[in-house]
């Protein structure tokens, strides 16, 4: 019997994790024993709370990747599926679910620490991909293998893809050349060209359309002999975990929405700076009315 083709706006591809994020007076210095004032505990990771973000925007979103047998992986499965994402390409096993432990200051800086234990990326043969039918893909670079399985399939599909590359490491560098729009971080940027706009350059021999964002800077981006930049929206930052992957969620479906080139910035950018406004990366993902709201307040006054 045929399977039924599964329709998607966006499939993210890569990293879960389960975050514990605590709220901290300051980032203890060495030897030294603090307090936390409030604990969060969500799920976690680039392309999971993409997916999230996708789903909360109005999307039809789907995350690919792995979570693990343990407590962690339950919570964080129930909780996509509480979002509406469709898990169905969701690899279990026995390895440990990544645990996130974040520490945000009260002027929303963070200090980070991942524990993936020996749990590594999927093989490309772990899933068939043969009934998924997304309008856009999205990649974080933590799922290497499935990612360039998949990529090839969009390129021949003719199926946008974005990579979201938060830093230089193995699994960004083998998509970034294989991505329509490479999305990415000041500390990517840096690391990569040594500062943002030799970057823009270099990045733009590899792949067709490059922004990279700069945080409360806002952020740059080239396409061809263009390009230009765009300030972010002005909100009070509480915790900037997760805006990253707010902004590329929302470039993905807009990207699935056709979206024009500066509404498309504009739109992303609106996501993470909402994302910035509350505790904790998937909480602070935006609602559909909560981003039109800021779309309609905020109008930048030159959008190059």
């Amino acid at each position: 019997m045929e399977k039924t083709a599964i329709f998607l706006d966006v499939l993210c591809v890569g990293h879960a994790s389960y975050d514990l994020v605590f709220s901290v007076p300051h980032h203890p210095a060495a030897d030294e024993k603090t307090v936390a004032d409030a604990l969060l505990g969500c799920g976690g990771g680039p392309a999971a709370n993409a997916a999230v973000a996708v789903a909360k925007l109005g999307y039809r979103a789907g995350f690919c990747g792995y979570l693990g047998n343990d407590v962690y992986g339950e919570s964080h499965l129930r909780e996509l599926q509480s979002y509406a994402v469709n898990t169905d390409w969701i690899v279990r096993g026995d390895a440990p679910t990544p645990l996130s432990a974040v520490l945000v200051k009260p002027d929303g800086k963070r200090a980070l620490i991942n524990y993936k234990g020996d749990t590594a990326a999927l093989p490309a043969a772990s899933l068939d991909f043969a009934d998924i039918r997304p309008k856009v893909i999205l990649c974080d670079g933590h799922e290497p293998h499935l990612s360039l399985k998949l990529l090839a399939h969009a390129a021949a599909s003719e199926v946008p893809s974005v990579l979201d590359a938060g830093s230089l490491h193995a699994g960004s560098q083998a998509l970034m050349g294989k991505v329509d729009y490479l999305v990415c971080s000041e500390k990517f940027a840096v690391q990569h060209s040594g500062n943002v706009y030799d970057a823009l350059t270099a990045l733009a021999e590899i792949a067709p359309c490059v922004v990279i964002t700069l945080g409360e800077r806002g952020l740059v981006w080239r396409m061809g002999n263009e390009q230009g930049e765009l300030a972010a929206p002005p909100v009070a930052a509480i915790d900037t975990t997760g805006a990253g992957d707010a902004f590329h969620g929302a470039f993905a479906a807009g990207l699935a929405a056709g979206l024009a080139w500066p509404e498309l910035l504009r739109y992303a950018s609106a996501a993470g700076a909402l994302c910035c406004t509350r505790m904790g990366a998937r909480p602070g993902l935006a609602s559909r009315d909560e981003q039109l709201a800021l779309l309609r307040r905020w109008r930048p006054a030159a959008m190059a």
